[in-house]
């Protein structure tokens, strides 16, 4: 006899439908899975078989074999054990083909029969909904995750018999109350001491999305700054809560018992990451750091320190705003929009450029700075230095209670709507992202600012590039200050944001 089963397979933070065909006929007793399969999805037939017998259920002395379609496609997973159980009982009479029809099944079995979860229920759930599907039977772990998607049924359960029971017409009772996210206790920037530059460099950067790059000595504050970033972004939107949800899905990092992830990321990998860490891979590709700090921050502390051939990786995603690995099998893209953040000290002791403490030779120092290479340099918008703090703005007692993360996010969030209201009509939406061909259009320059930046351009030796950059943080800075037009103003707070990388790379004396 011979029955068809819905099913799904991930690729990327999206899915594929699948059908479980199984076809069981007279001939030599054997068990075949075919489909171009990967070992796991093999082995499956070993679980799904003394799953079934220790339910009570003996497979006949027949020719059984599975096809997972299309055949194309590889398959690699433990989720379709259950489809393929169900496939097999449908096959035998034990439940009826209209109890499985326009159900999509999903699952892990363990030998006695129980229902285990895995990974990448949202996405599954969610495009299966898009597919026309509107019934899931899925892992009882996993059913406040798939809960999530609304407008379709979900029935969640602990272990085969149950799924049977189900079928063949039990009514289905379920607690679907999903907890409420409690809210985390984050970082606040009112915690800061002093630092007002790099504070005020921190809301530009938020606010245009503007990659930056903080220099300064050890103990001055840049990873507790950096670390607070996150905190002044706007709010997600429902879209980015759902696709920033799928992505952790995937790596199984969602957490089952809340709902979306409703607080932009902050990611900070140690230096010692790998380039498949970094960016993401592996034989069954995951999303790296790049792809969990989507919508967030990917800060890199000690940014000399990482790998040079890790950290050049991140060229292509910086302008992409995605990442595309491609592997023998398949080729999947990862989303990766997100907010650049490095910080390092100035030098291998860090007291450069203070030659009555720096212990760094010449060769030494051009050494440290190298290993930033300029390509990557020219990819961040600021650059800006984070002085050493004195002693009066340490003191809590000369510390008047700095502005709170939530003021300073009003801010970024009335220049972020200023921003999508203006490129509405474009592919784009945050001033960071302003092609070459369009600045003359959103970055207009009058008579009088038109001077003082060829002053400027041949004054500081700039490049067409990071001339662009000055341009789109001046954009900003004006947004934030309700201004139309950029000004003369604008343009020198955007200059003082790249003077820093001429102090470090234009040349040790």
């Amino acid at each position: 006899m011979y029955s068809t089963i819905k099913t799904a397979i991930i690729q990327g933070i999206h899915t594929k439908p699948l059908q479980v065909e199984v076809d069981i006929s007279n001939g030599m007793p054997t068990f075949e899975m075919v489909g171009h399969l990967s070992p796991e999805v093999r082995e499956g037939k070993e679980r799904i078989r003394t799953a079934l017998h220790n339910i009570g259920v003996i497979l006949p002395a027949k020719r059984i074999t599975i096809n997972l379609s299309p055949a194309n496609l590889r398959k690699s997973g433990t989720g379709f054990d259950l489809p393929i159980a169900i496939a097999i009982l449908q096959s035998l009479g034990v439940v009826g083909e209209e109890q499985c029809e326009g159900k999509l099944f999903i699952g892990e079995l363990g030998l006695k029969g129980q229902i285990l979860p895995i990974n990448g229920v949202l996405p599954i759930v969610s495009d299966g909904m898009e597919n026309g599907v509107t019934e899931f039977i899925i892992p009882k772990d996993n059913e406040k995750e798939a809960r999530l998607v609304k407008g379709v049924r979900i029935y969640a359960f602990e272990n085969l018999q149950d799924v049977l029971a189900f079928l063949n017409g039990k009514p289905y009772v379920s607690d679907n109350n999903i907890e409420e996210t409690v809210s985390e206790q984050l970082k606040d920037f009112s915690e800061v001491c002093g630092q007002t530059f790099l504070k005020r460099a921190c809301e530009v950067a938020a606010s245009g999305m503007h990659n930056m790059l903080v220099i300064g000595p050890p103990g001055a504050g840049k990873t507790m700054i950096s670390e607070r970033i996150a905190t002044i972004l706007p709010p997600l939107t429902e879209k980015e809560q759902l696709e920033l949800s799928k992505i952790y899905s995937v790596c199984g990092l969602l957490d089952n018992k809340r709902g979306l992830i409703k607080n932009r990321p902050f990611r900070s990998p140690h230096h010692t990451i790998t380039q498949a860490g970094l960016t993401g891979g592996g034989a069954i590709p995951k999303p790296g750091e790049i792809s969990l700090a989507h919508n967030g921050v990917l800060f890199l502390d000690e940014l000399p320190e990482f790998q040079k051939t890790t950290v050049e990786i991140l060229r292509q995603p910086l302008e992409e705003h995605q990442i595309h690995l491609v592997r023998a099998m398949n080729s999947i893209t990862y989303p990766a929009n997100f907010l650049l953040l490095a910080a390092m000290n100035p030098c291998n002791c860090g007291y450069y450029p203070d030659m009555h403490k720096c212990r760094c030779s010449e060769g030494s120092l051009r050494r440290y700075f190298d290993k930033v290479s300029q390509p990557l340099l020219d990819r961040i918008d600021l650059c800006v230095e984070a002085p050493t703090l004195s002693f009066h703005e340490l003191t809590k007692k000369n510390q008047k209670n700095g502005e709170s993360s939530e003021k300073i996010q009003k801010r970024v969030r009335a220049c972020h709507e200023i921003q999508c209201e203006r490129y509405k009509e474009e592919k784009f939406s945050h001033n960071s992202d302003i092609p070459a061909a369009l600045l003359e259009e959103y970055c207009y320059l009058g008579k009088k600012e038109s001077a003082y930046m060829e002053q400027m351009y041949e004054k500081m030796e700039l490049t067409a590039r990071v001339y662009h950059k000055i341009l789109r943080v001046a954009r900003t800075i004006a947004d934030l200050e309700q201004e139309k037009q950029i000004k003369t103003k604008h343009l020198t707070e955007a200059i003082c944001y790249r003077n820093v990388d001429k102090k470090f790379w234009g040349g040790v004396e």
